[in-house]
């Protein structure tokens, strides 16, 4: 076994390479039933990264990757590497506008895909070609868009060596302070921003967290978070560089706590790695519904959002303390996805409500300050600094910016300003209070409300906007947006959607919009958020007029409806998402129905059938059709 030192510093593809040479014919990604060797993927990006040197690919170039997930986005995102280039992930679910934004933005003029038809403005794309699954003829094709046709090649994985008649450049030497990847995150002006990460940082994590959790080729993670959000930098990596296996969770599994409990018993997936929302559906699955508990789990590890004990309570009296193990890790896109980390065990529920983020990790360090930049004292609140091996170089092509958060610390050191609220309790760890700017975490994306804001106000009937995240108005938390129109009358919530989600992803869109006359200000003349009016529970934002439900199907469609929204009533033609559902919330309303009533509801069917009429409608279709058969 390849052993990682806690105070490694290297280049991620050559860690990887460790792992090839040492044990070339396990196992490295499982995709839909199909298995890749370290050899494979190997030979796959080495054919891909020769092709992206002969276009100029090398240190700090950026290319950006936008291909769903798949063996080939791992292919993509090594191939990248081996190159010696960063990679941009791009996620193919966010709206065009956005992507097309992020590769203007970070300076990337080739892109590699699975999507023939969407380019994003960049210059030139490699289309990856993932669907022969027979590895000794995949290959990469070239789309070359600006029409020069002399270097268009086919580029195979090795097998059958290479059809290209042009001779590769010589590998250029690629050393840990060269990028690896550029990550966006919401913008509070209204852009998103790039955060450029070295190889040295990825291979510190690695490396700090190897001894601590015992982590091996014996192994089996799941890659289940979004290429552009930076755990599945922790996820990808944390697994190849220690020469374990990656389970690629398919889009529509991720969406199922039924479907993804399942494939964990399967793989034998030993390290999970959830935000604590999607964690809940999962407990509440094997709690209610599931055979049996996944007896392979070794760590149930959570990230993204803010976790309490008081939320895995019900799990730990079910499982203990010994396995899985649960462990709170907090973290940052510009410190390398990770920073501190804490076991979670029973007699953490003394103090339910307490967000408990423990200790630095190996290399990496915290501290509390004022606002000065000076130390606080034990039990006293402050903005939680982070330094250490994993702080990022800053972001994209913003040095006010860069400068500005990216600050050095009393003793001399670089930190990195985090904008979280946190204190030192006596026993020396860490808790976190939450958020001291106008940034929040739902669902395990971090959002800047004033990109939401932002984009609202280029709304022509929209003058003034304000957005907050709503923790007790519904189910579970969710963003609201208030608003003072710009003419006579505000725009009907579903223009708003469409014109938000033109450029913002999902995550991302108000639940609820209210509208008001003027916004509540302070004594200083700032909105007061405070007296912002409550949400109430009577169908917000919609437009339409309520209309009843009749039937069975209908009536018990449309109870489940308001009890998952948090609504008081939900009328026959209220469509689920503008209602401010999601994918999360459209699981519950698939158990609900099948739970309390027997109701044949898939979780694509809410997708396709999304007001009350039409899913009942499918409900009973499906059930005419299975008592006929």
């Amino acid at each position: 076994m390849t052993r990682l030192e806690p105070g490694l510093r290297a280049c991620i593809h050559e860690l990887f390479s460790r792992q090839v040479r040492a044990r070339p014919d396990a196992v490295a990604v499982t995709h839909d039933g199909r298995d890749t060797t370290y050899r494979q993927l190997d030979r796959r990006a080495d054919a891909l990264a020769d092709r992206l040197r002969r276009l100029g690919v090398g240190p700090e170039v950026p290319v950006a990757v936008c291909v769903e997930r798949s063996v080939g986005a791992v292919v993509a995102l090594l191939g990248v590497l081996k190159a010696g280039g960063a990679y941009v992930p791009l996620d193919p679910e966010h709206p065009d506008d956005r992507l097309a934004f992020v590769c203007g933005d970070s300076g990337a003029t080739l892109l590699v895909t699975d999507q023939r038809d969407r380019t994003f403005g960049v210059e030139r794309s490699i289309l990856l070609d993932d669907h022969d699954h027979d590895h000794d003829h995949d290959h990469d094709h070239v789309l070359d868009h600006d029409h020069d046709h002399d270097d268009v090649h086919d580029v195979h994985d090795g097998h059958g060596g290479a059809a290209a008649d042009v001779v590769s450049p010589p590998p250029v030497e690629v050393r840990p302070e060269h990028l690896a990847y550029i990550v966006y995150t919401s913008g509070s002006t209204g852009t998103p921003k790039g955060v450029m990460v070295e190889h040295g940082n990825v291979a510190a994590l690695v490396g700090s967290t190897s001894a601590r959790f015992g982590f091996g080729p014996d192994d089996v993670w799941t890659l289940f978070a979004s290429l552009a959000f930076d755990v599945s930098v922790w996820e990808m990596w944390g697994a190849l560089l220690h020469g374990a296996r990656l389970v690629v969770v398919p889009n529509e599994v991720r969406r199922s706590p039924a479907d993804f409990h399942a494939l964990l018993a399967r793989e034998g997936v030993t390290v999970v790695n959830l935000t604590p929302a999607a964690f809940r559906q999962l407990s509440r699955y094997e709690q209610d519904t599931a055979p049996a508990p996944v007896r392979t789990l070794r760590w149930l590890i959570f990230a993204g959002e803010s976790l309490t004990p008081g939320m895995v309570a019900p799990w730990l009296r079910r499982h203990g303390d010994e396995q899985p193990a649960l462990v709170n890790m907090y973290g940052i896109t510009e410190t390398t996805v990770h920073s501190t980390w804490r076991r979670i065990t029973t007699a953490d529920l003394a103090e339910p409500e307490a967000s408990l983020i423990g200790r630095p990790l190996h290399r990496w360090t915290a501290v509390v300050l004022d606002p000065d930049g000076h130390g606080v004292a034990p039990g006293e609140p402050g903005e939680l600094h982070v330094g250490g091996a994993g702080v990022a170089r800053g972001y994209v092509g913003r040095p006010e910016l860069t400068a500005a958060r990216f600050v050095d610390g009393p003793d001399g050191t670089r930190l990195y300003r985090s904008g979280d609220r946190a204190l030192v309790r006596p026993d020396g760890e860490l808790e976190y209070l939450g958020r001291l700017d106008h940034q929040v975490k739902l669902r395990g994306h971090r959002i800047e409300l004033g990109e939401i804001e932002a984009r609202l106000r280029t709304h022509p009937g929209v003058h003034e906007a304000v957005v907050v995240l709503d923790p007790d108005g519904a189910a579970e938390p969710r963003l609201v947006a208030y608003l003072v129109p710009g003419g006579p009358a505000a725009p009907a919530p579903p223009d708003l959607r469409a014109h938000l989600g033109r450029t913002l992803p999902d995550y991302m869109l108000p639940a609820a919009y209210v509208v008001l006359d003027a916004m509540p200000l302070t004594a200083n003349g700032k909105v007061d958020v405070s007296a912002l009016p409550a949400v109430t529970g009577e169908r917000p934002g919609l437009s339409t007029p309520l209309v009843a439900p009749s039937s069975p199907a209908q009536q018990r469609l449309a109870e489940i409806f308001a009890e998952v929204l948090g609504l008081d009533r939900v009328g026959l033609d209220d469509d689920f998402f503008e209602l401010g559902g999601h994918s999360m919330l459209a699981v519950q309303v698939a158990a609900l129905a099948q739970e309390r009533w027997g109701m044949p509801v898939s979780l694509r069917s809410i997708f396709d059938a999304s007001t009350v009429r039409s899913l009942a409608r499918e409900a009973d279709a499906v059930t005419v059709a299975q008592v006929r058969s």
